[in-house]
């Protein structure tokens, strides 16, 4: 008994310190594993720290070029040079930072990078590696060739200053494509509305064809003498003619801003420029929806084509009435709610409300810049004027201001592209003959469609402004977002480079020359774009006539002046006034207080928009105002102190002839009878 007691005893001696030995580890393993992970996670810290500071790094560059570029306008504004714009010069800033960033500066290696191969038949988006039993997600960063993978650093350093392109779809393009909306001149635009839709929807898409058609034979004949290192189908070739026929003449544009250039030119080249950037980039999806049926998918099929066709009409369809109906809702907003108290949140409700226009179209399938285009144009229409005057004049200065920094940021940015983009596919026979094909679209837009359209108009498109149209297309951010949206294959990164070196030359060459063609042309400057004269084809002036408004603009204005202004807005006359008696409850309803406050100081700024044939005609109140066919004038009941043919006539002299009555201006243009104005050679003179 005293044996086996002794040896129970010894065995749970044993067992005591193996099991004291087993707690010992297990607490050293734990303390070194909790070491482990906290030294783990203080490298995390540190990695996200430095990657912070390097993000940080990377914004300040662009803000630093934006200074720069800010200060060096003002240098040239001051000093009156006109050689070079604004955004030719944030491109040059941005290719010299591009240089140093590409060739001056090399980050050091890490040599905590880890290269291994591993086969597989795509490239996933997402990656998880198992390392010791802990899974780590990896995202796709993009493509890296065979000869750079030493320079993983590097390459890192150059993608972080390279941003997703949606950030130029969905921040950068909104407030630019609206600001050109919101700003436009109703009444040139409207004046030239024919012309305009012209080279905007049938104009590009001739020059989307002859560039793409062109573009192919390049194409084939790079194929024939093996200068083509990848698939380039026809498709490819009228998608880029797509891109490329988005003219940006923002340069010109300033430059005739600034020197009060001809306003039917200006008019009939910011119009083009606002309407085509919609139609190309609708046009643009229709070729990349294009899809026949069968394995191949780059044959010509009549269906196929069709369908594209349809969507290209769908797509523009639905963005105009979806912008249309979202600018709509904010009238309402704004008339019938007291938010013109509080002008901050009048301001930031116009802002979101606008804004929210791209996006919604963008998710909704549409494309964004056609419905916020026509968003702004809605917006300046009607919502303007429900606005407090503060408001007003906010808003105005706040998408210019959004205009102009969202514009410069992106002409820099094109320029730092050129050196830290790194999948640039420079071919010379396919740039010369991208440099070729963009001149013949250019000039199969301009000249064939302003011979058809001289057909029609009494104010004839005269040839120095054919050959200043056509100097003047220069391409720029549209384009540019347009072609950086997907660098995915060796097509679209060869257009992606050709479409840099196309806006390079078109903004250096054609805006820098843009003063000196004005002068070679012989076009008049200083014009003051308030007066309706302008020069015909015989160098006599003449005022704006009656006939050159078209009909059915003349019907959208009588029904917008009588309905749709006074529903919308708190201007144009009270719904009681324009309406049946039958519909006195409604009007009523409709009418907002302010509309019958401001009844007798009610002002229309759109009267001399559209111009009528035949008879003038205007009831207000028991006032009636009509001209006939030849001059005549008559009224009704008199008013104010116009008790005569003689007194009217007295008002009707000079000028734009305007009458006003109880605040209500009616504009009657005279008869082409009329012997011309003298000219003034303070506000007609030529560069």
């Amino acid at each position: 008994m005293g044996s086996k007691w002794k040896f129970s005893t010894a065995e749970g001696a044993r067992r005591k310190l193996s099991l004291c030995l087993l707690a010992s580890l297990s607490v050293c393993f734990c303390v070194c594993g909790a070491e482990d992970s906290a030294m783990e996670n203080i490298v995390t810290e540190k990695k996200a720290e430095e990657s912070h500071r390097q993000d940080s790094a990377d914004l300040l560059i662009f803000i630093l070029l934006l200074t720069l570029t800010i200060l060096t306008i003002w240098l040239f504004k001051h000093r009156r040079f006109r050689f070079l714009h604004e955004t030719g010069l944030a491109m040059i800033y941005g290719l010299l930072v591009g240089v140093v960033l590409r060739y001056g500066i090399h980050v050091p290696r890490d040599i905590n990078n880890v290269t291994l191969s591993c086969h597989v038949n795509s490239s996933p988006a997402t990656l998880l590696v198992n390392v010791s039993g802990k899974f780590y997600e990896y995202t796709l960063k993009g493509e890296i060739s065979a000869n750079e993978v030493s320079d993983v650093q590097d390459n890192e350093m150059l993608r972080k200053v390279t941003f997703d392109p949606e950030v130029f779809f969905n921040i950068l393009l909104p407030p630019i494509i609206f600001h050109a909306g919101y700003s436009l001149k109703r009444r040139h635009f409207f004046r030239n509305m024919g012309s305009i839709l012209a080279f905007a929807f049938v104009g590009t898409v001739v020059s989307c064809f002859i560039i793409g058609l062109l573009m192919y034979g390049c194409v084939m004949l790079m194929k024939q003498i093996g200068q083509l290192g990848g698939d380039f189908f026809f498709t490819d070739c009228l998608f880029f003619g797509a891109i490329v026929s988005a003219t940006d003449p923002v340069t010109v544009l300033a430059i005739f801003n600034e020197l009060q250039v001809d306003f039917d030119l200006y008019a009939l080249l910011f119009g083009e420029s606002v309407l085509n950037d919609a139609v190309a980039v609708v046009l643009s999806s229709s070729i990349v929806a294009y899809q026949p049926e069968g394995d191949n998918s780059h044959t010509f099929e009549a269906m196929a084509v069709l369908k594209s066709f349809g969507i290209f009409l769908g797509v523009f369809s639905g963005s105009f009435a979806l912008g249309l109906r979202v600018s709509l809702t904010c009238p309402h907003v704004t008339k019938f709610t007291k938010l013109r108290d509080f002008q901050l949140l009048e301001t930031a409700l116009f802002f979101l409300m606008s804004w929210s226009t791209f996006l919604l179209a963008e998710a909704c399938g549409f494309t964004g810049v056609v419905a916020v285009l026509f968003c702004g144009i809605t917006q300046a229409h009607y919502t303007y004027n429900n606005l407090s005057p503060e408001s007003q004049d906010r808003t105005k200065q706040l998408f210019e201001l959004l205009n102009f920094l969202a514009e410069n940021f992106i002409f820099s940015y094109m320029g730092l592209t050129l050196f830290t983009f790194q999948n640039h596919v420079f071919n010379p026979m396919f740039i010369v003959g991208a440099f070729l094909a963009v001149f013949l679209g250019r000039a199969a837009n301009i000249y064939p469609l302003s011979f058809l359209l001289n057909l029609g108009r009494r104010n004839k498109i005269s040839s120095n402004f054919q050959h200043m149209m056509m100097f003047a297309g220069l391409r720029g951010a549209m384009t540019f977002a347009l072609s950086i949206r997907d660098t995915a294959t060796y097509a679209r990164q060869m257009m992606f480079s050709t479409t840099l070196l196309v806006v390079f030359f078109t903004v250096w060459i054609c805006g820098g020359g843009t003063t000196q063609m004005l002068s070679c042309q012989r076009i008049r400057v200083g014009v003051d774009t308030d007066q309706d004269s302008s020069i015909g084809p015989d160098g006599i002036e003449r005022r704006s006539t009656k006939q050159e408004s078209a009909w059915l603009f003349r019907l959208w204005y009588n029904f917008d002046h009588n309905y749709l202004k006074p529903i919308l807005t708190h201007s144009g006359p009270p719904l009681t006034a324009t309406l049946p008696a039958c519909c006195g409850p409604l009007a009523r309803c409709l009418t907002s207080p302010q509309a019958y406050e401001n009844e007798g100081q009610l002002k229309d700024d759109d009267s001399d928009l559209i111009l009528n044939d035949g008879n003038i005609s205007l009831t207000y109140g028991d006032i009636t105002v009509s001209t006939d066919a030849t001059g005549t004038r008559t009224s009704g009941q008199p008013v104010g102190g116009i008790n005569s043919d003689e007194a009217l006539d007295r008002e009707l002299t000079f000028g734009d002839h305007e009458l006003v009555i109880r605040g209500t201006r009616l504009v009657l243009p005279m008869d082409d009878s009329e012997p011309p104005l003298p000219r003034d050679p303070r506000h007609h003179r030529e560069l």
